[in-house]
């Protein structure tokens, strides 16, 4: 295992009737704005419940955040934050609403001429930032709990993460009753998101670290096993449960302590996003199958580790099982109703042409845990999607 410096500081409360708790959460005497994304939380009852909250707080609002979340956009929330001088954030919604606020929180502290900057360079000039909570309404991207945020710059078509201590999250509510009425859609690719995050930080090579290798694998069986659950039953309060507190600890940073960290699928997967509107965990679900196989030599150890571990798969030549292992994952995936081939979604070579010039142009082009994810590798593993 190697060496680690693990911080992370936001207070979690989880379970049915938290969101009362943001009266005594938020500062009293905090100007507070509240973000949020294009209006369900006002049809599930969760705007009702948040209000109800914080009354005797002073509220503003900001709706619109989009499900990829953009600069332009936000960049209006940071006018009005310092207009209205704000002096409290509180995210209520998904992972985009959540990111966004993030950027939001750095972008109305940052002092340099470019607020771009934050996103160009991943976070490295954000010293400070406007504390801020969240409402989780969508279990998906663990930004809950984690210092990191994707935004997208829609005039030039470019998606960038940054990432900050600076942005952790004071508090976040997860009350997984708010997810009984998420579209099926948001579900599964809420479950592909959480299963690809723990993949990115698993499926590399060993690294002596048996307790977040058994903690991620752990993940994995639960989100296979509780997923199909969860767009079958989706009132089972004990599989949402399961489902969005899996779906946090993906990527809260504990189980990539002391392991290295792939994250090319993610990469490949933000142009394809950032190209094509496609939604982030179906970009996911095209990229990692691909990847595994171009890659399976490199991910060889781990990728029998996976298939006896979390698929049972145990007997027979290695090269089968592997193949096995990723035709499964894709599998799981398609059950999730996530597709997995650029045709499904109406690309073509021509759109891996597009993606692969986008990797060039932003530098992309040495990728994943050994850093030898090239063009050209990327390349391969999108046309196995084609």
């Amino acid at each position: 295992m190697n060496n680690f410096d693990f911080y992370n500081p936001t207070q979690i409360l989880f379970g049915q009737g938290q969101i009362a708790a943001l009266s005594r959460l938020v500062p009293a005497g905090a100007r507070v704005l509240m973000l949020y994304g294009g209006g369900s939380i006002k049809q599930n009852g969760v705007y009702e419940q948040v209000r109800q909250a914080l009354q005797g707080h002073a509220v503003l609002e900001f709706a619109g955040i989009e499900p990829n979340p953009t600069y332009e956009t936000l960049m209006r929330a940071v006018a009005l934050v310092k207009a209205e001088k704000i002096d409290f954030l509180l995210a209520v919604g998904g992972g985009s609403v959540i990111d966004g606020t993030k950027f939001v929180a750095a972008a109305a502290k940052y002092d340099g001429a470019d607020p771009w900057d934050i996103l160009a360079i991943g976070g490295k000039v954000v010293k400070d930032a406007l504390p801020f909570g969240s409402v989780l309404t969508l279990p998906a991207t663990g930004s809950e709990m984690n210092s990191a945020a994707v935004v997208t710059r829609a005039a030039t078509l470019e998606k960038r993460a940054f990432m900050s201590r600076a942005v952790y999250p004071k508090f976040s509510i997860l009350d997984p009753q708010v997810t009984y009425t998420l579209p099926v859609r948001q579900v599964g690719n809420g479950v592909v998101d959480a299963f690809v995050h723990v993949m990115e930080q698993y499926m590399t090579y060993p690294a002596d670290a048996p307790v977040q290798d058994r903690f991620a694998e752990g993940l994995l069986l639960t989100l296979i096993e509780e997923g199909p659950k969860a767009l079958a039953e989706p009132d089972n309060y004990a599989v949402r449960a399961n489902v969005m507190w899996s779906a946090t600890l993906a990527l809260n940073g504990l189980i990539g302590v002391g392991v290295p960290q792939d994250w090319a699928t993610h990469m490949v997967g933000h142009e394809l996003t950032a190209l094509y509107n496609l939604d982030h965990a179906q970009t996911l679900a095209i990229v990692l199958p691909g990847m595994l196989r171009v890659r399976k030599d490199a991910k060889r150890a781990k990728l029998l580790q996976y298939a006896a571990r979390v698929w049972g798969l145990n007997a027979g030549p290695e090269d089968i099982r592997i193949e096995a292992a990723i035709t499964r994952t894709q599998d799981f995936f398609e059950q999730m109703g996530v597709k997995t081939r650029l045709s499904d979604y109406g690309l073509n070579r021509d759109s891996v042409d597009a993606v692969i010039q986008a990797l060039v142009q932003h530098q992309l082009t040495a990728l994943g845990e050994h850093h030898d994810v090239d063009a050209a590798a990327s390349r391969a593993a999108l046309e196995l999607c084609l």
